[in-house]
């Protein structure tokens, strides 16, 4: 593969040779912290599960005292932080495996289960594997518009997607389930790709974890409440709904925000490992901040450094990102950063836009950085 990188001094071609010599820089980067895991790491998601306990149990407590307004928003407030710790810094870094050189079986991603309704075992699937190996690949990686949205101009317009906007704010409010359903391939049913047969097992999995949330969350935790059943259930829906905007916005800023780029099969094919890393850079967006905002967000406000290393415990994403930035800046490639209110609006400027037809869209202009196939050099690919 060779890449083209636009510059303020022209275009920038790096050889097949120095891809692979920034693949080797990467590989490198990711030993050298490898080898300095330990205590320091064992500590630090040890203080998180922590927190994320102290919050649950703050948030439980305090709605028994709902029926005082700023008890049931604090109740909510802590609650909502307990509900977002779990799933982006502990259940999701967990299930990537970036804690399982500790050996202990309570943060082992084989058998760790997390606080939302869908099985560990199927987003490992439709995310550690289909995602992370095939990232931004059209008709692979399908976190591609996850299947209802219409989130790269390559994807082909028709007026279904003239409810674009409409679609992303339901998967927005009903985050969890959106990712409960995602391995279903609904769209794949609906084209006859793939049989119903299939889903067997899947439904079988989602209706036992589901159901054992929804029974949790509405109405054994409610019901002990007694009289305050009410309040409690609406504390613990809108503690949901908080954990399902919040998660949604970090993972859109960190994937579709303009620059974010897409590619081909044909791109892709018999890809190097230095190829895979450009890849992963190409495809992905930081979004800028403080400590507390890094660990809010799971550290996938640094997603570039999460789709290098994504095995890797998070919290080393932020001393690794200088180092990844450099190496960017030194093989003149971007590295796509920005405030979240920079991100989260070139998302939503996207979702609205590609909602036209292509007629009535401007074209964004070309991208930093293009790839070409070596047997074909004078076929680009966007």
């Amino acid at each position: 593969m060779t890449i083209l990188t636009e510059t303020k001094d022209g275009p920038l071609v790096l050889s097949p040779e120095q891809v692979e010599e920034l693949g080797r820089q990467l590989d490198e980067l990711r030993a050298r912290v490898v080898a300095d895991l330990g205590d320091r790491d064992r500590e630090y998601i040890y203080s998180i599960i922590k927190a994320q306990r102290g919050f649950e149990i703050a948030g439980r407590g305090l709605m028994y005292l709902g029926f005082l307004p700023p008890f049931w928003l604090a109740g909510v407030a802590a609650l909502g932080v307990s509900k977002i710790l779990d799933n982006m810094e502990i259940g999701h870094n967990v299930m990537h495996g970036q804690y399982d050189w500790m050996r202990e079986q309570g943060l082992n991603s084989r058998v760790f289960e997390w606080d939302t309704v869908c099985p560990a075992d199927q987003w490992k699937h439709s995310h550690n594997y289909m995602h992370h190996t095939y990232t931004n690949i059209h008709n692979k990686d399908r976190d591609i518009g996850y299947g209802i949205l219409r989130i790269d101009e390559a994807q082909k317009w028709n007026l279904y997607y003239l409810g674009n906007p409409l679609y992303a704010f339901v998967l927005m409010m009903f985050f969890e389930w959106g990712v409960m359903m995602h391995d279903l391939e609904a769209e794949n049913i609906i084209q006859g790709k793939r049989k119903w047969s299939d889903l067997k097992p899947l439904l079988t999995g989602q209706w036992r974890k589901a159901g054992r949330q929804v029974l949790k969350d509405y109405l054994i935790f409610p019901a002990l409440s007694g009289p305050l059943f009410v309040s409690t259930l609406a504390g613990n829906v809108t503690a949901n709904l908080v954990r399902n905007v919040w998660a949604y916005s970090i993972i859109f800023c960190g994937h579709f925000p303009s620059g974010v780029q897409t590619f081909t099969e044909e791109e892709t094919a018999e890809e190097t490992r230095g190829e895979w890393y450009v890849r992963q850079m190409l495809g992905s967006a930081n979004i800028e901040g403080g400590r507390l905002f890094h660990i809010m967000s799971g550290n996938l406000s640094h997603q570039i450094e999460h789709h290098l290393f994504p095995d890797m415990p998070a919290n080393r994403y932020p001393e690794m990102a200088p180092e990844v930035k450099a190496l960017c800046e030194k093989y003149g490639l971007p590295y796509n950063t920005g405030s979240f209110g920079k991100q989260i609006g070139s998302v939503w400027a996207k979702i609205f836009k590609l909602a036209l037809p292509p007629f009535l869209v401007r074209k964004e202009n070309a991208p930093g950085v293009i790839v070409m196939r070596q047997q074909q050099p004078t076929e680009v690919g966007v």
